[in-house]
């Protein structure tokens, strides 16, 4: 889990959590939104791993409060289950943005050898949620 403050207003950072241009942000690669269904939207994103190519696919779901909720499709060799969240949390005069990010591997993968690249992975997607608010 990470968080930073910005000096919006929290109306003024949920209205930009769901937009398209934010969640591509969020993802490191070629990113796209394919599919919208209400507060559904699914994004694709193509990388390259341990010199293979891959896609990722991540459903985020906008909540009745403003946050974010998001989990991967977990079909590659890695991840047996992987979500996150993102929420904002009004200050005096700013407002405090949380981001956390859970998963558990599939057997034979060591959880300790992905949580580097994991909380390298949430880094990532703090600061450029810091840079687009």
């Amino acid at each position: 889990e990470t968080s930073f403050t910005v000096d919006r207003t929290r109306d003024e950072v949920v209205d930009t959590l769901f937009l398209d241009e934010t969640l591509i942000a969020l993802l490191p690669g070629r990113s796209e939104i394919t599919d919208r269904d209400g507060d559904r939207k699914t994004t694709s994103t193509q990388f390259t791993a341990l010199g293979q190519e891959g896609t990722a696919v991540f459903h985020f779901h906008c909540l009745m409060d403003g946050s974010i909720r998001f989990e991967k499709e977990c079909d590659g060799v890695v991840w047996a289950e992987l979500r996150g969240e993102v929420r904002a949390e009004e200050e005096a005069r700013s407002t405090r943005v949380w981001m956390s990010i859970e998963g558990r591997t599939k057997p034979m993968v060591p959880e300790f050898a992905i949580k580097g690249p994991m909380e390298d992975q949430l880094l990532q997607m703090s600061e450029a949620l810091r840079g687009l608010l």
